[in-house]
């Protein structure tokens, strides 16, 4: 685990889990090794509510858009463990990338469609499903974790002063359904 991933998550920690009281359910379904976790997307605290719940056990490699490894805060994600892909263009080099992380043992996480979803604003990326997550699986010969990321969309418009709460679900096996705890 890089020292920038365990900085960050020490320090954000406190506030997710007492402020925000993120709340996560079925952990337990986790595999051991690499694999592939797909979730949706609908705030910039997503990858928080993804990664705290398995720190500081697993550290995981996110997949983000290129346009965010600028000057300024491409180094921060280069160090806490990212990696860029070229959204649009079937970035072969990025699923390389995550397919050789996957199989050494890693967890990376992908937004499958692609972009935040917004409610009511047009954006250049239109949120819809892509295959990148399955395939990698595939390639990699490793398990794909859906996952499902509820109330950090709510965070920004209540503030952290109000109640609020972020539940992350991840999928019961097969056959097993479960409710969220919101």
């Amino acid at each position: 685990m890089s020292r920038t991933y365990r900085l960050i998550g020490i320090l954000s920690k406190p506030l997710l889990y007492g402020l925000f009281r993120l709340r996560t359910e079925g952990l337990e379904h986790i595999p051991e090794g690499g694999f592939v976790l797909a979730a949706n997307h609908t705030s910039n605290l997503d990858p928080w509510a993804l990664g705290l719940p398995l720190f500081p056990k697993r550290q995981l490699r996110f997949m983000a858009k290129s346009e965010l490894f600028n000057p300024i805060l491409g180094p921060i994600l280069n160090a806490g463990g990212a990696f860029p892909v070229r959204r649009g263009e079937g970035d072969l080099e990025a699923i390389r990338t995550a397919v050789e992380l996957v199989r050494a043992g890693e967890v990376v996480v992908m937004f499958p469609e692609g972009t935040r979803r917004r409610k009511g604003l047009r954006k250049k990326f239109k949120p819809r499903a892509h295959t990148g997550a399955a395939r990698i699986a595939i390639w990699a010969k490793a398990p794909l974790i859906p996952a499902a990321i509820i109330g950090t969309d709510r965070l920004r418009r209540l503030g952290p002063w109000l109640p609020s709460k972020i539940c992350t679900i991840r999928s019961p096996p097969r056959g097993r359904r479960s409710q969220p705890n919101v």
